[in-house]
């Protein structure tokens, strides 16, 4: 006979008061800043995040928890709003966003996250599966997606998160997840998603035969060697940070290519 799943949902409260300060300490929210929280079940996390002063939407999606977090939080910053955090509307404006996350809807709410370059995303401070955590965290991404959302974003583990700091305790530890963007031009943008398309459809191409498709001139090697890889180097075995970088070198190698072919 098969057994149900426990828990099937991912859904564990946080309840570990010094995990809550490292959410805020790391995140750092000033009274007026927009902060985001995703699944705010009881409301524990949001009762610290309006002490700070920060305007708080609180997302939940549970009919009961909503009405209970609307009564507690009538008369302090925080908006309540009963949403799917996977498909609630984000804000436009600029936001971070500091949640416990349901370890069932990590993947697509990353996704929601990180691959919309449109959204002005300041930092986020999940509390995530563990396992998940190092996959994305890994310094070379297994997949495309993942490599876009790590050339575009810093991601580090703060820490590993005891299973005991939740309730029900999951069977397995979590991670405090650190995200910042990085600092990159608009332009970088669509040649970097280019760059990282042809490199995971073919890793095992050398690097400068990826970037020869992109930089005029044959300026592959020299391009590749500018942001200190050195060539023969696979298309398959390059960081994600790296990837930022050499997307960025491009953005100037065109414009300096096209100024030397006029003169």
């Amino acid at each position: 006979m098969r057994v149900p799943a426990v828990n099937p949902s991912g859904v564990h409260f946080l309840r570990d008061r010094t995990v809550i300060a490292g959410l805020l300490r790391s995140a750092r929210p000033d009274a007026g800043d927009l902060v985001l929280e995703l699944g705010a079940g009881p409301g524990v996390l949001t009762a610290a995040l309006a002490g700070t002063g920060a305007r708080v939407v609180a997302v939940e999606r549970d009919a009961a928890f909503a009405a209970r977090l609307r009564r507690r939080f009538a008369h302090r910053p925080v908006t309540v709003v009963q949403d799917d955090l996977r498909r609630v509307r984000l804000p436009r404006r600029p936001f971070a966003v500091v949640a416990n996350l349901p370890f069932a809807t990590g993947t697509a709410t990353l996704r929601r996250l990180l691959g919309d370059p449109g959204l002005r995303l300041r930092g986020a401070d999940l509390l995530v599966e563990w396992g998940f955590a190092r996959r994305l965290t890994r310094p070379v991404p297994r997949d495309a997606e993942t490599a876009g959302w790590a050339a575009r974003y810093q991601l580090r583990i703060a820490r590993r998160v005891p299973p005991a700091a939740f309730s029900p305790a999951p069977r397995v530890a979590a991670a405090h997840l650190v995200v910042r963007p990085r600092e990159l031009d608009r332009r970088t943008l669509p040649v970097l998603r280019a760059l990282l398309a042809d490199a995971y459809r073919r890793p095992a191409a050398p690097l400068t035969a990826v970037l020869a498709a992109h930089v005029p001139g044959g300026r592959a090697h020299r391009l590749a060697r500018s942001t200190g890889i050195a060539p023969p180097v696979l298309a398959g075995a390059v960081p994600a940070a790296a990837w930022a970088e050499l997307a960025a070198a491009v953005v100037v190698a065109e414009p300096a290519a096209r100024a030397r072919s006029i003169s």
